[in-house]
């Protein structure tokens, strides 16, 4: 079952199956379509998509203006929603490759 991956500590692991069971049972409620939890939805997928290339920020590290466009756009991704766009699907930005 376990086959998500998660950030820790800088390095990519797999979930275990409790983790995989938590995180399902999180999708369930917040699918539900309340604007509270589609909000809280959209941030932590905010949140995660930025801690995913979090490493890129380190000071030894030279970010590339298009790593720099992405993260800007998941930081601002929330003040282009409003409470009835947020209920729909939400186009994300590109991962730069």
């Amino acid at each position: 079952m376990a086959n998500r991956k998660k950030l820790e500590n800088g390095i990519l692991v797999t979930l275990t199956d409790a983790e995989e069971k938590l995180r399902a049972d999180e999708e369930t409620a917040f699918s539900d379509g309340t604007v509270a939890r589609a909000w809280d939805a959209c941030r932590r997928n905010r949140t995660r998509l930025l801690k995913r290339c979090d490493w890129m920020s380190a000071s030894d590290f030279t970010m590339s203006d298009e790593w720099k466009a992405y993260r800007k756009a998941l930081r601002d991704l929330p003040g282009t929603l409003n409470d009835t766009t947020v209920l729909e699907t939400i186009t994300w930005p590109d991962e730069p490759s």
